[in-house]
């Protein structure tokens, strides 16, 4: 019997056995891998594993994911909506936020929400995704007095309002990344927004400490991150989350977030989509010199969370791993997360989307059906139609009989 374990100890040494006999052992490893839960010990050192396990890792990573979600891969056509650039956190690696009177700070006005919104509606979009700054309102009298011209008291006021005006206004759902948020927000949002998300990034504490990528960051705390996710689960609210890759953290840490999803997703089974996401070094940011992942790190990560999760969606961005972002399809991810046919991505905007037509292409060559579902998954549409109201109503009218989008593309 080949020795798993001994494989493991073996990723970084060539394995010089006669090919055919190779194939057959990789073949059998990947099922025993498959077969095997995988505990975090081994995970990490899935994470290191080198080329030629990798495809044992693979395989099996590919496998789980067909038992999953057979010959299919989803995505969200969504009209992406920065509320506002102004943020109290100052992440080392975020080009997104701003300070007032910087060049680009902006909030949106609710003529700008709706006209971008009704913009996407024409172009088959059916998620409204809004991204904002965390509670700049707080250091920022300018944001204060913005959001008084506006008629509201806070940013997370103004983001309920604009939600509810998309809902009313148009055919989208509104899908609000808010940073954290308390049990009351949470359900006030819920009332307005069929899911809703916030990356918990990393569970390893140190990334707030000076020359961290959190420091200065007060709301990427693990543990309040973590309470958000969990008093969501409390709630029943369908929830995406993830990690980053490549901040500085180690590949323990890489899993302990992994296991923490993982762990927190068995206690209240409301987490949609598991995010993989990897850093991108840019020329404005703190973090412009540090190494990004690369193409195997994502691979190796994706494959671990399809191991260690082989039951919950797993997705990864297209645009940042650009130009062969196809390959992720082989590491087991089974959704594209959102991508927009109008609006750039406001995170990463030198990272266009793909073309939707080549994201089609592209998905189809590796042998999968290209679906368009909705900001919620269709196993998760329970949650939100058994609470009435016109959120009810318009997710709805939007889903077909299995749950995705009416005219799917």
């Amino acid at each position: 019997m080949y020795d798993l374990a001994a494989a493991f100890c073996r990723c970084s040494h060539p394995y010089g056995i006669y090919m055919p006999i190779f194939d057959e052992l990789m073949g059998e490893e990947s099922l025993r891998l498959l077969e095997t839960p995988l505990t975090r010990d081994a995970a990490c050192r899935l994470l290191i594993c080198d080329d030629d396990y990798l495809s044992v890792l693979l395989a099996a990573a590919l496998e789980a994911k067909q038992r999953f979600k057979p010959d299919m891969v989803t995505y969200s056509r969504k009209v992406f909506l920065p509320l506002t650039n102004l943020c109290r956190d100052y992440c080392g690696y975020c080009t997104f936020r701003r300070d007032p009177g910087q060049p680009g700070a902006h909030t949106m006005t609710p003529d700008e929400v709706l006209s971008a919104a009704r913009a996407g509606e024409k172009l088959g979009c059916t998620e409204a995704l809004f991204s904002l700054g965390d509670k700049p309102e707080i250091i920022f009298p300018e944001m204060r007095e913005t959001l008084r011209s506006l008629g509201y008291k806070s940013t997370l006021q103004y983001l309920e309002a604009m939600c509810e005006l998309v809902l009313k206004e148009t055919s989208l759902l509104p899908h609000p990344n808010p940073g954290l948020l308390s049990s009351e927000w949470i359900a006030r949002l819920a009332a307005v927004s069929p899911s809703m998300g916030i990356m918990l990034e990393s569970t390893n504490d140190s990334l707030l400490q000076p020359g961290g990528a959190h420091h200065n960051a007060p709301d990427k705390l693990p543990a309040k991150r973590l309470r958000m996710i969990e008093e969501a689960g409390k709630q029943n609210v369908p929830f995406t989350t993830g990690l980053l890759i490549g901040i500085g953290e180690s590949l323990g840490d890489r899993v302990d977030t992994l296991l923490a999803i993982r762990d927190m997703h068995r206690r209240y089974g409301h987490i949609q989509e598991v995010i993989v996401q990897n850093f991108r070094a840019k020329p404005d940011i703190p973090m412009r010199y540090s190494p990004e992942p690369s193409q195997g790190d994502m691979m190796r990560t994706v494959a671990v969370a399809r191991l260690l999760m082989p039951d919950m969606n797993i997705q990864a961005p297209p645009n940042l791993s650009a130009p062969y972002y196809e390959d992720l399809l082989d590491a087991g991810i089974n959704d594209w997360g959102g991508v927009s046919p109008l609006t750039p991505d406001f995170i990463n905007p030198e990272k266009p989307w793909p073309h939707l037509d080549q994201l089609k292409a592209r998905t189809e060559a590796k042998g999968y059906e290209l679906r368009q579902r909705l900001p919620v998954y269709p196993e998760f549409l329970p949650a939100v139609t058994g609470r009435p109201g016109l959120l009810k109503q318009k997710v709805i009218a939007a889903a077909d009989a299995s749950g995705y989008v009416q005219r799917a593309a």
